[in-house]
Protein backbone atom coordinates (compact mmCIF):
# COMPACT_ATOMS: atom_id res chain seq x y z
CA UNK A 1 0.00 0.00 0.00
CA UNK A 2 1.31 3.26 -0.91
CA UNK A 3 2.07 5.66 2.08
CA UNK A 4 -0.20 9.09 2.13
CA UNK A 5 1.66 11.95 1.51
CA UNK A 6 2.55 13.92 4.76
CA UNK A 7 3.52 17.44 6.15
CA UNK A 8 4.81 17.36 9.06
CA UNK A 9 4.36 20.57 10.98
CA UNK A 10 6.38 22.23 13.49
CA UNK A 11 5.24 24.63 15.58
CA UNK A 12 6.46 26.84 18.88
CA UNK A 13 7.32 30.08 20.07
CA UNK A 14 9.93 32.05 18.61
CA UNK A 15 13.67 30.69 19.57
CA UNK A 16 12.66 27.30 20.74
CA UNK A 17 14.77 25.02 18.62
CA UNK A 18 12.12 24.64 15.85
CA UNK A 19 14.34 25.60 12.95
CA UNK A 20 17.08 22.89 14.19
CA UNK A 21 14.31 20.33 14.73
CA UNK A 22 13.04 20.81 11.10
CA UNK A 23 17.05 20.96 9.58
CA UNK A 24 17.29 16.78 11.51
CA UNK A 25 13.73 15.60 10.17
CA UNK A 26 15.02 17.38 6.20
CA UNK A 27 17.91 15.45 6.47
CA UNK A 28 16.58 12.16 7.80
CA UNK A 29 14.02 12.06 4.93
CA UNK A 30 15.96 13.86 2.41
CA UNK A 31 13.04 16.16 1.54
CA UNK A 32 12.68 20.06 1.88
CA UNK A 33 11.35 23.15 3.97
CA UNK A 34 8.77 25.05 3.68
CA UNK A 35 8.83 28.07 6.40
CA UNK A 36 5.44 29.69 8.14
CA UNK A 37 7.39 32.73 9.39
CA UNK A 38 5.81 35.83 8.23
CA UNK A 39 8.67 38.05 7.47
CA UNK A 40 11.59 35.51 6.76
CA UNK A 41 10.10 35.59 3.43
CA UNK A 42 11.38 39.00 2.54
CA UNK A 43 14.77 38.96 0.84
CA UNK A 44 15.70 42.50 2.87
CA UNK A 45 15.44 41.13 5.82
CA UNK A 46 18.27 39.24 7.38
CA UNK A 47 19.67 39.89 10.64
CA UNK A 48 15.98 40.86 13.09
CA UNK A 49 14.27 37.61 11.42
CA UNK A 50 16.47 35.06 12.43
CA UNK A 51 16.75 33.00 9.22
CA UNK A 52 18.73 30.07 8.75
CA UNK A 53 22.42 30.69 8.35
CA UNK A 54 23.77 30.33 4.78
CA UNK A 55 25.25 27.12 5.15
CA UNK A 56 21.44 25.28 6.03
CA UNK A 57 19.99 27.17 3.51
CA UNK A 58 21.92 25.58 1.26
CA UNK A 59 22.30 22.02 2.57
CA UNK A 60 18.62 22.25 2.40
CA UNK A 61 16.27 23.55 -0.05
CA UNK A 62 13.81 26.52 1.84
CA UNK A 63 10.58 27.58 0.31
CA UNK A 64 9.11 31.01 1.73
CA UNK A 65 12.35 32.24 2.89
CA UNK A 66 14.17 35.22 0.56
CA UNK A 67 11.21 34.43 -1.68
CA UNK A 68 9.40 38.29 -1.40
CA UNK A 69 10.28 41.66 -1.41
CA UNK A 70 9.34 44.05 1.62
CA UNK A 71 7.09 45.93 -1.54
CA UNK A 72 4.71 42.96 -1.75
CA UNK A 73 1.42 42.53 -0.10
CA UNK A 74 2.35 39.43 1.73
CA UNK A 75 -0.70 37.76 3.79
CA UNK A 76 -2.31 34.62 4.75
CA UNK A 77 -4.47 34.25 1.67
CA UNK A 78 -0.86 34.43 -0.16
CA UNK A 79 0.72 32.00 1.57
CA UNK A 80 -1.93 29.42 1.62
CA UNK A 81 -1.31 29.40 -2.16
CA UNK A 82 1.68 30.04 -2.41
CA UNK A 83 2.71 26.67 0.19
CA UNK A 84 0.33 24.89 -1.84
CA UNK A 85 1.87 24.83 -5.02
CA UNK A 86 5.38 24.16 -2.62
CA UNK A 87 4.17 20.68 -0.88
CA UNK A 88 2.88 19.78 -4.70
CA UNK A 89 6.45 20.61 -5.93
CA UNK A 90 7.70 18.67 -2.96
CA UNK A 91 5.49 15.62 -3.55
CA UNK A 92 6.57 15.07 -7.19
CA UNK A 93 9.92 13.72 -5.84
CA UNK A 94 9.25 12.92 -1.78
CA UNK A 95 5.98 11.63 0.16
CA UNK A 96 7.01 14.19 3.24
CA UNK A 97 7.70 17.79 3.14
CA UNK A 98 8.52 19.64 6.14
CA UNK A 99 6.78 22.62 7.73
CA UNK A 100 8.16 25.18 10.22
CA UNK A 101 7.23 28.18 11.78
CA UNK A 102 5.83 30.37 14.33
CA UNK A 103 3.02 32.23 12.60
CA UNK A 104 0.15 30.68 13.22
CA UNK A 105 -2.45 32.37 11.48
CA UNK A 106 0.11 31.37 8.22
CA UNK A 107 -0.21 27.67 9.54
CA UNK A 108 -3.86 27.65 9.86
CA UNK A 109 -4.60 28.75 6.21
CA UNK A 110 -2.63 26.19 4.71
CA UNK A 111 -4.41 23.16 6.84
CA UNK A 112 -7.46 24.52 6.66
CA UNK A 113 -7.82 27.30 3.90
CA UNK A 114 -9.08 30.82 4.31
CA UNK A 115 -12.29 32.44 2.84
CA UNK A 116 -11.50 34.61 -0.24
CA UNK A 117 -11.48 38.42 0.94
CA UNK A 118 -12.05 41.15 -2.05
CA UNK A 119 -8.39 43.24 -3.25
CA UNK A 120 -8.01 45.77 -0.73
CA UNK A 121 -7.35 49.20 -2.12
CA UNK A 122 -3.77 50.34 -1.37
CA UNK A 123 -4.03 53.44 -0.56
CA UNK A 124 -6.39 52.36 2.18
CA UNK A 125 -4.05 50.37 3.52
CA UNK A 126 -0.85 52.66 3.06
CA UNK A 127 -2.88 55.47 5.25
CA UNK A 128 -3.87 52.76 7.70
CA UNK A 129 -0.15 52.01 8.66
CA UNK A 130 0.58 55.56 8.43
CA UNK A 131 -1.79 56.50 10.87
CA UNK A 132 -1.04 53.95 13.28
CA UNK A 133 2.48 54.18 13.35
CA UNK A 134 2.00 57.99 14.13
CA UNK A 135 -0.06 57.49 16.61
CA UNK A 136 0.36 53.84 18.19
CA UNK A 137 -1.55 50.97 19.46
CA UNK A 138 -4.44 52.93 21.38
CA UNK A 139 -5.56 54.75 18.00
CA UNK A 140 -6.09 51.68 16.23
CA UNK A 141 -7.94 49.73 18.59
CA UNK A 142 -10.16 53.12 18.91
CA UNK A 143 -10.66 52.92 15.22
CA UNK A 144 -11.07 49.29 15.01
CA UNK A 145 -13.87 49.12 18.00
CA UNK A 146 -15.63 52.37 16.74
CA UNK A 147 -15.81 51.10 12.59
CA UNK A 148 -15.70 47.43 13.62
CA UNK A 149 -17.61 46.24 16.66
CA UNK A 150 -17.77 42.99 15.62
CA UNK A 151 -14.67 42.34 14.99
CA UNK A 152 -13.56 43.77 17.96
CA UNK A 153 -15.35 41.75 20.44
CA UNK A 154 -13.80 38.56 19.27
CA UNK A 155 -10.15 40.49 18.10
CA UNK A 156 -6.56 39.82 19.41
CA UNK A 157 -6.83 42.98 19.99
CA UNK A 158 -3.27 43.82 21.05
CA UNK A 159 -2.12 42.46 18.25
CA UNK A 160 -1.40 45.39 15.39
CA UNK A 161 -1.26 43.33 12.11
CA UNK A 162 -4.71 41.53 12.80
CA UNK A 163 -6.63 44.96 13.91
CA UNK A 164 -4.77 46.99 10.70
CA UNK A 165 -6.18 43.96 8.60
CA UNK A 166 -9.74 44.39 9.62
CA UNK A 167 -9.78 48.20 9.10
CA UNK A 168 -8.72 48.05 5.94
CA UNK A 169 -11.39 45.47 4.92
CA UNK A 170 -13.86 47.24 6.49
CA UNK A 171 -13.42 50.64 5.10
CA UNK A 172 -12.33 49.04 1.82
CA UNK A 173 -15.48 46.44 1.17
CA UNK A 174 -17.68 48.33 3.71
CA UNK A 175 -18.44 44.90 5.88
CA UNK A 176 -16.88 43.25 8.78
CA UNK A 177 -13.38 40.56 7.87
CA UNK A 178 -15.79 38.18 10.31
CA UNK A 179 -18.60 38.46 7.48
CA UNK A 180 -15.98 36.60 5.49
CA UNK A 181 -15.35 33.83 7.63
CA UNK A 182 -17.28 31.08 7.14
CA UNK A 183 -15.59 28.69 9.45
CA UNK A 184 -15.38 25.85 6.55
CA UNK A 185 -12.44 23.71 6.59
CA UNK A 186 -10.93 22.66 3.34
CA UNK A 187 -10.03 18.88 3.13
CA UNK A 188 -6.56 18.67 1.72
CA UNK A 189 -5.74 15.57 -0.67
CA UNK A 190 -2.32 14.77 1.89
CA UNK A 191 -1.69 14.18 5.78
CA UNK A 192 -0.66 16.61 8.28
CA UNK A 193 0.80 16.06 11.58
CA UNK A 194 2.03 19.05 14.00
CA UNK A 195 4.79 18.80 16.45
CA UNK A 196 5.20 21.38 19.12
CA UNK A 197 8.41 22.26 20.77
CA UNK A 198 7.79 23.71 24.61
CA UNK A 199 9.89 24.82 26.56
CA UNK A 200 9.89 26.41 29.88
CA UNK A 201 9.90 30.08 30.58
CA UNK A 202 12.92 30.42 31.93
CA UNK A 203 14.71 28.71 29.23
CA UNK A 204 12.68 30.64 26.35
CA UNK A 205 13.56 33.87 27.83
CA UNK A 206 17.07 32.99 28.12
CA UNK A 207 16.77 31.86 24.29
CA UNK A 208 15.38 35.42 23.59
CA UNK A 209 17.68 37.11 25.14
CA UNK A 210 20.59 35.36 24.25
CA UNK A 211 19.05 35.64 20.11
CA UNK A 212 18.72 39.19 20.65
CA UNK A 213 22.19 40.12 21.54
CA UNK A 214 23.67 37.72 18.78
CA UNK A 215 21.00 39.97 16.87
CA UNK A 216 23.14 43.54 18.14
CA UNK A 217 26.16 41.73 17.88
CA UNK A 218 25.51 40.50 13.94
CA UNK A 219 24.67 44.03 13.23
CA UNK A 220 21.15 44.67 13.18
CA UNK A 221 21.40 48.45 14.20
CA UNK A 222 23.53 48.70 10.48
CA UNK A 223 20.81 46.46 8.92
CA UNK A 224 18.18 48.18 10.31
CA UNK A 225 19.64 52.12 9.41
CA UNK A 226 19.89 50.71 5.79
CA UNK A 227 16.21 49.74 5.94
CA UNK A 228 15.17 52.87 7.64
CA UNK A 229 13.47 54.84 4.11
CA UNK A 230 11.33 51.92 4.34
CA UNK A 231 10.21 51.93 7.90
CA UNK A 232 6.66 52.70 7.00
CA UNK A 233 6.51 49.26 4.74
CA UNK A 234 3.94 46.67 6.42
CA UNK A 235 7.05 44.00 6.79
CA UNK A 236 8.67 46.11 8.66
CA UNK A 237 6.21 46.70 11.55
CA UNK A 238 7.84 43.85 13.74
CA UNK A 239 9.76 43.46 16.73
CA UNK A 240 13.17 44.37 16.27
CA UNK A 241 13.33 46.99 13.32
CA UNK A 242 10.45 49.13 15.37
CA UNK A 243 12.77 49.63 18.31
CA UNK A 244 15.90 50.37 16.41
CA UNK A 245 14.03 52.43 14.05
CA UNK A 246 13.04 54.48 17.17
CA UNK A 247 16.84 54.15 18.65
CA UNK A 248 17.96 55.86 15.11
CA UNK A 249 15.68 58.50 15.32
CA UNK A 250 16.97 59.49 19.07
CA UNK A 251 14.05 58.46 20.48
CA UNK A 252 15.63 55.46 22.92
CA UNK A 253 19.35 54.72 23.86
CA UNK A 254 20.72 51.83 22.46
CA UNK A 255 20.30 49.90 25.43
CA UNK A 256 16.61 50.42 26.07
CA UNK A 257 16.01 49.58 22.38
CA UNK A 258 17.36 46.71 23.24
CA UNK A 259 15.53 46.11 26.22
CA UNK A 260 12.61 46.61 24.32
CA UNK A 261 13.29 44.50 22.15
CA UNK A 262 14.00 41.77 24.34
CA UNK A 263 10.35 42.40 26.09
CA UNK A 264 8.43 42.72 23.07
CA UNK A 265 9.97 39.50 21.70
CA UNK A 266 8.94 37.81 25.04
CA UNK A 267 5.46 39.17 24.68
CA UNK A 268 5.08 37.84 21.38
CA UNK A 269 6.11 34.14 21.57
CA UNK A 270 3.04 34.24 24.66
CA UNK A 271 1.30 35.11 22.51
CA UNK A 272 2.28 32.90 19.88
CA UNK A 273 2.63 29.90 22.75
CA UNK A 274 -1.76 30.95 23.73
CA UNK A 275 -2.51 30.32 19.93
CA UNK A 276 -0.95 27.00 19.57
CA UNK A 277 -2.07 25.68 22.59
CA UNK A 278 -5.92 26.11 21.17
CA UNK A 279 -4.65 23.24 18.69
CA UNK A 280 -6.03 19.92 20.06
CA UNK A 281 -3.98 18.59 17.51
CA UNK A 282 -0.34 19.45 18.13
CA UNK A 283 1.93 16.58 19.58
CA UNK A 284 4.02 18.66 22.15
CA UNK A 285 7.38 17.26 22.29
CA UNK A 286 8.60 16.69 25.85
CA UNK A 287 12.23 17.92 26.51
CA UNK A 288 13.47 14.99 27.66
CA UNK A 289 12.64 13.46 23.65
CA UNK A 290 13.71 16.40 22.03
CA UNK A 291 17.43 16.26 24.04
CA UNK A 292 17.54 12.36 23.03
CA UNK A 293 16.01 12.60 19.71
CA UNK A 294 17.60 10.44 16.53
CA UNK A 295 16.60 9.71 13.28
CA UNK A 296 14.94 6.23 14.81
CA UNK A 297 13.10 8.86 16.52
CA UNK A 298 11.55 10.35 13.77
CA UNK A 299 9.86 6.99 13.24
CA UNK A 300 6.63 7.98 14.99
CA UNK A 301 6.00 10.49 12.62
CA UNK A 302 4.89 7.68 10.42
CA UNK A 303 2.93 5.51 12.94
Amino acid sequence: MKQQKTVVIIVGATASGKTNLSLQLAKHYKTAIISADSRQCYKELNIGVAKPSQQELNSIKHYFINSHSIQENVNAQVYENYALNAVEEIFKHNDIAIMVGGTGMYIKAFCEGLDEIPEIDLSVRNEIINSYIKNGLVWLQNKVEKEDLEFWSCAEQKNPQRLIRALEVKRSTGTSITQFRKNKTKKRSFNIIKIGMPLSKLQLHYNIDKRVDAMIDGGLVEEARILLPYQNLNALQTVGYKEIFEYLHEDLTLNKAVENIKSNTKKYAKRQLTWFKKDTSIKWIDKEFFNKISPDSFQFLTV
